[in-house]
């Protein structure tokens, strides 16, 4: 792809009433998948896991986690394939928003009855396949309904829902501690409903008349291989997410774990700090998320917002060496969420810009979701490791500095987007 040119932004066409009215609602699903997942990530899961085998939490947590991440990565790209081919009156993303919010809710019930190791694995991997499905239709919407100079407001949006989501999901799961058997249907029928108004609310044109591919298993297996030769930014751009979810994942996923053996809390006082921490980093992330989204857009700009935010989030990451206690944490909390916010603003503008086929937008951002289940999926098993070889998390900050400051290189080479 040859490289932009260098002549003055021409100004944005005025957004229509639809356009306008899906911004909000893409901030609202985001928001409510991202509950799903922050809750159960951050305290659900790990409490659920330690309650089975207390002794072997990190272990265990690592298995169910990378599993999850698993099925995920297996979803994201087939999801994609299967609505870009979707032929319904109902369009080809909003059938699978609902399927997704189903499947979810259904494990969410199903999860609040898991009481041992191998049936919280099993159920929990149906639900981030359901989650995840609702990420890889959602992802869809914005290149099918949005033009490319409202990609970064949209990314904007998606990124103030997500913090939202995680500080909602956090709090939320704070307060059901103690009864997940009313938490977990609680966060279920949110999801559901979620995924129905959003369909409703912005209804999707039919897809019926579209001309559907010829289908061959030999030609649909292809299309999931995106050649880094013909589309070196495409790898660019996974490599740079995937590094810098990695960063984020080495010590949210371990958050409830880090208060409990890093800086020494009790259980209780480190379930009740784990809602707190999310607001301030909830807060960090608002002050920088839809502002800078809209920023890049009048700039036409993406890489040197992920370069800023790179920087932030390798520096906050060095406060809870030098400073292993509560209000060590809290600082980081806030500087890792300015730097957090300000990729998540420009990251899915940057994704949908490298995508190799508009036709098949929703197989291609399926791969790119990869980079974010992938580390997903890698990052209890390095933490594990980590541990087991320093005996400390020390190791584990050492090596988000190194991964952040990674993914801001990563992106440089991208010639496509500016």
């Amino acid at each position: 792809m040859p490289a932009p040119s260098e002549s003055p932004v021409s100004a944005p066409a005025p957004a229509s009433t639809a356009q306008r009215r899906l911004m909000p609602w893409l901030l609202i699903i985001n928001a409510a998948m991202l509950t799903g997942f922050s809750g159960f990530i951050v305290i659900f899961l790990p409490d659920q896991i330690q309650r089975i085998d207390a002794a072997n939490k990190v272990g265990n947590l690592a298995i169910v986690s990378a599993a999850a991440s698993v099925g995920a990565i297996i979803v994201h790209p087939l999801i994609g394939a299967i609505s870009d081919r979707t032929r319904s009156r109902f369009g080809r993303r909003s059938p699978w928003l609902v399927i997704g919010g189903a499947t979810a809710a259904v494990s969410m019930i199903a999860m609040s009855l898991a009481t041992e190791l191998w049936s919280v694995l099993v159920v929990y991997v149906l639900l981030t396949v359901g989650l995840n499905t609702i990420g890889t239709a959602q992802s869809a919407v914005v290149p099918d309904r949005l033009p490319r100079e409202q990609f970064g407001a949209a990314s904007g949006a998606l990124a103030v829902g997500a913090f939202i989501g995680m500080g909602l999901g956090v709090g939320l799961a704070g307060v059901f501690a103690n009864s997940i058997g009313i938490g977990y249907p609680v966060f279920g029928a949110l999801v559901l409903a979620v995924c129905v108004l959003f369909t409703i609310a912005n209804r999707e044109e039919p897809s019926l008349r579209m001309q559907p591919e010829p289908f061959g298993w030999r030609r649909f297996l292809a299309s999931f291989w995106v050649s880094p030769r013909a589309f070196p930014d495409f790898w660019w751009a996974f490599g740079g997410r995937f590094l810098l979810i990695l960063a984020y994942q080495s010590v949210q996923s371990y958050l409830l774990y880090i208060l409990r053996d890093y800086v020494g809390l009790s259980d209780s006082e480190s379930t009740a700090l784990s809602m707190p921490l999310t607001a301030t980093m909830l807060v960090g992330a608002l002050l920088t998320a839809y502002v800078t989204g809209r920023m890049s857009d009048r700039m036409d700009r993406r890489k040197v917002f992920v370069t800023i935010s790179s920087l932030i989030m390798a520096a906050s990451l060095v406060i809870p060496l030098v400073a292993p206690s509560v209000a060590g944490m809290f600082a980081f909390a806030g500087f890792f969420g300015l730097g957090y916010g300000i990729y998540l603003s420009v990251d899915a503008a940057l994704m949908t810009e490298v995508l190799p086929a508009a036709d098949a937008a929703a197989k291609d951002l399926g791969i790119l979701t990869i980079a974010t289940t992938l580390p997903q999926a890698l990052t209890p098993l390095l933490v594990w490791a980590l541990i087991a070889l320093t005996g400390s998390y020390t190791s584990v900050f050492l090596a988000g500095i190194v991964f952040a400051l990674a993914g801001a290189l990563t992106v440089l080479p991208i010639r496509s987007v500016r």
